[in-house]
């Protein structure tokens, strides 16, 4: 596609304009985003999981008010994701570090959110501190045909214990009447470093795969997004060997896979960040039939790290970090230790 100017138009429609006026066409666009919301617990205790060692919860002073002050900043951080460019918040959206249905509910419903109408797709995860993922999509635009949650089975080398973590959410559904299926993750953490937990982000990225490989053996021509924190790099193996993820779409073979988030990795952006040094855990990838020739159907046009200025640390010893929401055993008033990532997808129009 030749270089192009977005000029927004009606809703959800973006006219892109070619070098020769002659070869202007309309495209519808929707955006799909991945965002790591930090934590958002209630206020209740959980007997049944570790809830109580959730920040929120080791606040004294009005918890309540600070939770309503956190689910207003999530929301508002929705609410703008793409919207500049499209006129519209996601589409769809993955989340985590979620504690329960009942937070989504709370942040579907804010008034930031509550006229997009948004849809939840939710399962409580084994996870030990009752952290889930979740998908939420604008009903009028997305509407679910399947979901299931897939548990992640890993045991410890050592205790020969089990190591309770996240399920990864799959959503199969039609966008704007276009059948595609997204995979919501959050992989185990680097907690006793990258190389000596590297062995269970591998094996969540082979989950990943296998969902992959079912939805392929069904439909070859399956369009997935696969979407989440993962808390590996782009060029990490759980993504260039197990995923087998390319950079360049010229190399993405049959039933291959996109990152678009290497090149920007690449160029030293990231979305979270750890001891002045930043990473790009949040990542969106995509299968082939995104980003092969045309636009007759919807197809992958751009990924992005959505760091407005508000998202960012403007004081202090995190000064340029993410703007998180609780720090120092308190609440800062900011919104994630992460920011959101994003793609969009386009169609042309007549």
């Amino acid at each position: 596609m030749k270089k192009i100017q977005v000029l927004l138009s009606a809703f959800l429609i973006s006219t892109f304009v070619g070098v020769n006026a002659q070869e202007s066409k309309k495209y519808k666009i929707h955006t799909v985003a991945f965002y790591n919301v930090e934590n958002l617990f209630d206020t209740v205790d959980d007997t049944t999981k570790n809830d109580e060692a959730s920040p929120i919860m080791e606040i004294n002073a009005d918890r309540e008010g600070v939770y309503q002050k956190k689910v207003r900043n999530m929301a508002k951080v929705i609410a703008d994701i793409g919207r500049e460019d499209t006129g519209n918040s996601p589409a769809v959206i993955g989340i985590s570090e979620v504690e329960n249905r009942k937070v989504i509910e709370d942040l579907a419903n804010d008034p930031a959110l509550l006229n997009k109408d948004y849809g939840i797709v939710h399962f409580e995860s084994p996870d030990r501190r009752g952290i889930d993922v979740a998908l939420m999509y604008q009903k009028a635009l997305f509407q679910p045909i399947s979901k299931s949650s897939h548990t992640l089975k890993i045991f410890d080398d050592a205790s020969r214990k089990r190591v309770y973590t996240r399920d990864q959410l799959l959503v199969t559904g039609k966008l704007d009447g276009e059948t595609m299926h997204f995979i919501v993750n959050h992989w185990p953490s680097r907690s006793g470093g990258e190389a000596r937990s590297r062995w269970k982000r591998v094996a969540a990225a082979k989950l990943s795969k296998r969902i992959v490989d079912s939805l392929q053996a069904i439909d070859p021509y399956s369009k997935v997004v696969i979407m989440g924190d993962l808390n590996d790099n782009p060029t990490n193996a759980s993504v260039t060997d197990v995923l087998q993820a390319e950079r360049k779409k010229k190399n993405v073979e049959f039933k291959g896979i996109y990152n678009p988030m290497i090149d920007l990795f690449k160029k030293g952006l990231g979305s979270n960040a750890y001891r002045d040094s930043w990473s790009l855990f949040d990542q969106m990838m995509v299968t082939k039939p995104f980003i092969e020739d045309g636009y007759d159907s919807f197809k992958f046009y751009k990924a992005g790290i959505f760091n407005k200025n508000y998202l960012i640390n403007t004081t202090g010893r995190y000064k340029g970090y993410p703007f998180r929401s609780f720090a120092d055993g308190g609440f800062s008033g900011g919104y994630s230790d992460h920011f959101p990532v994003y793609i969009y997808l386009i169609k042309e129009v007549e």
